[in-house]
């Protein structure tokens, strides 16, 4: 499969501000990717700042700074060659996690991501691919490592989860 496009994404940040060490964990995880997906808490928008040489998506979180919820929205549908990427963050979505997902985008989407679990997962259910990237800055139990995935679009979609 030839690789048209490779896409990073991240989740749960939960940044002020984004220091020299976020930054360097983001150039050495996000090289060579020209798209980021961040499925929001972020917190501040500053953090997106990192990465302005990238085109960059991001939605908001229910950790969100006021500044980043009004700059960016809840959900949002990204297309990538013949691939439609739905964006959201899933907070609310607690039983029934794939179908809460599903519910939220109007029309069909090839792949979901979302964060706010804070748990990685890379499953294909049926024709949508479930994309959670974890924690970036490894805010997960018992000292977790950040948690990241690289998406690449060809004439399918593959790519997978890996730790900072």
């Amino acid at each position: 499969m030839s690789v048209r496009n490779k896409i990073g994404i991240l989740s749960d940040t939960h940044l002020i501000r984004p220091d020299d060490g976020f930054r360097r964990r983001a150039e050495r995880a996000f090289a060579g990717v020209e798209i980021i997906l961040h499925a929001g808490d972020l917190t501040d928008i500053s953090v997106l700042d990192v990465f302005k040489d990238k085109e960059v998506h991001a939605v908001h979180g229910n950790m969100c700074h006021t500044s980043s919820r009004s700059r960016l929205p809840g959900s949002k549908i990204i297309q990538v060659e013949s691939f439609k990427i739905g964006l959201l963050h899933g907070m609310g979505c607690r039983h029934d996690l794939v179908d809460c997902l599903l519910r939220q985008f109007k029309e069909e989407v090839n792949c979901i991501v979302s964060g706010h679990t804070h748990i990685p997962r890379w499953e294909q259910i049926g024709p949508v691919l479930f994309i959670n990237p974890g924690s970036f800055t490894g805010t997960g139990r018992y000292g977790a490592p950040g948690t990241y995935a690289i998406l690449e679009v060809g004439e399918e979609l593959r790519g997978g989860i890996f730790s900072l």
